[in-house]
């Protein structure tokens, strides 16, 4: 085990140094030492899931593959009765700096780290008109950026989840990296996850419909439904062009668009088919279930400018999974369908799958898929919220139709995840 372990950190090691970085550092050093800038840091918080695995192997028990980069400081914004992040940095000497720049510069004058893990997801901060969490991503990020400029160099930056709750900061931040010509990721681990069955978007097809279902709240998930169509979509021929609007409907409004034939009954029921822990009781519609459980749907719908509709279900109460279903362009218009699954107990094994797509980007200097994606599912979900808070409203979304890329990122299998253990204290 032990001999596995390293022939894999010697091999990433030789990566970091022949590969081509943004950064003199971390071509300099087999292990890039990084900055963890979080808000929070509590058990089974994102920090824990993500910065502890630079120091508790991936496995999060000491007991799994030691990951390519070290974690040398740390900001956090809030300290909480349950914080865990001083204990942290007590157990391996790792400092905790009062400012973001500090976390940077180690104390001193310059940018003294390899790359920034900047994770703002929990904590307490107020809510947005659209009832989003108000995380301080642009503070934060400004902050980074402060310190780039004074020191006159970059490194990559990756960021947890949406890139901010709000059109107009996530295209600040977006703006910066691009200014500055920062290697920069986002998001979340959706994309990466294990399928089942194991099916993708084919590269360059054509396609007609996606559909979607989620659950949970609406800011912190509906993302990850959001995150998980988009890295389907962006497959498709042309790339990514743009979205043209968006509407959100709730309750009995998303049934009658049903249908009108706004959205496919037989994607739903294709997505549907795909619950693996908890399928839906037999002999009973989704329909009839939520209305059993006194929950109503929400829908969103994303129009995109090639003609290509997008569709996600909220449908608590009926559906605790994320699952999605696809129709081709073509005559025969094939449905394909399958399981976005998470391993809902610690170690949380989908994070590890996470990092290995961010840490190849803190060696190389190079993302492992583009940061668009991240600013159209972050505008996406914020233009979605506001929708939903007029009442249903078609808003058109000029800004996201000049949202254009392309990606030759490409799904593939994860291995079988570790064993799971008991949530404790979450």
């Amino acid at each position: 085990m032990f001999a596995t372990t390293m022939k894999r950190f010697l091999l990433i090691s030789l990566i970091a140094v022949t590969a081509p970085d943004h950064s003199a550092c971390a071509a300099a050093r087999a292990q890039p030492r990084v900055a963890g800038i979080t808000t929070v840091y509590h058990h089974n918080s994102h920090a824990d899931v993500i910065l502890s695995r630079l120091t508790q192997t991936d496995t999060l028990d000491f007991k799994g593959q030691v990951l390519p980069v070290k974690l040398v400081s740390l900001y956090v914004d809030q300290f909480p009765a349950n914080d865990i992040g001083r204990q942290i940095a007590t157990n391996y000497n790792i400092p905790i700096f009062d400012r973001v720049g500090q976390a940077l510069t180690l104390g001193g004058d310059k940018l003294a780290v390899d790359g920034v893990f900047l994770v703002a997801e929990h904590g307490k901060y107020k809510k947005s008109a659209t009832g989003q969490t108000v995380f301080p991503k642009r503070r934060l990020f400004e902050q980074v950026v402060k310190v780039f400029e004074a020191s006159g160099r970059v490194v990559p930056v990756f960021s947890d989840k949406h890139l901010a709750d709000n059109w107009t900061d996530a295209k600040w931040i977006y703006d910066q990296a691009k200014r500055l010509k920062i290697p920069m990721m986002a998001g979340s681990s959706i994309p990466v996850l294990w399928r089942y069955p194991t099916v993708d978007v084919k590269r360059g097809a054509k396609l007609k419909e996606i559909l979607a279902v989620s659950y949970h709240t609406l800011d912190a998930y509906g993302f990850h439904a959001v995150e998980g169509v988009q890295a389907l979509a962006e497959r498709r021929a042309g790339g990514e062009t743009g979205v043209a609007s968006v509407r959100t409907l709730v309750g009995d409004a998303v049934w009658e668009a049903g249908e009108r034939g706004e959205w496919s009954p037989s994607l739903l029921d294709a997505a549907l088919s795909r619950l693996k822990e908890r399928p839906l009781p037999k002999n009973v519609t989704v329909r009839e279930l939520m209305k059993k459980r006194r929950k109503d749907p929400i829908l969103f719908t994303i129009n995109y400018e090639d003609g290509l509709r997008a569709h996600i279900m909220t449908l608590n109460g009926a559906v605790a999974e994320w699952a999605a279903a696809w129709s081709y362009d073509e005559a025969n218009a094939q449905i394909e369908s399958t399981l976005f699954w998470t391993q809902e107990a610690r170690p949380f094994h989908h994070f590890s799958h996470l990092l290995r797509e961010v840490n190849r980007m803190m060696l190389t200097g190079k993302p492992s898929y583009p940061v668009e994606r991240t600013l159209m599912t972050s505008g996406v979900l914020d233009a979605c919220l506001i929708s939903m808070k007029n009442g249903g409203k078609l808003l058109e979304t000029p800004y996201l139709r000049e949202v254009e890329y392309q990606s030759d990122w490409n799904w593939s299998q994860p291995p079988p995840p570790v064993p799971g253990r008991p949530i404790h204290g979450q």
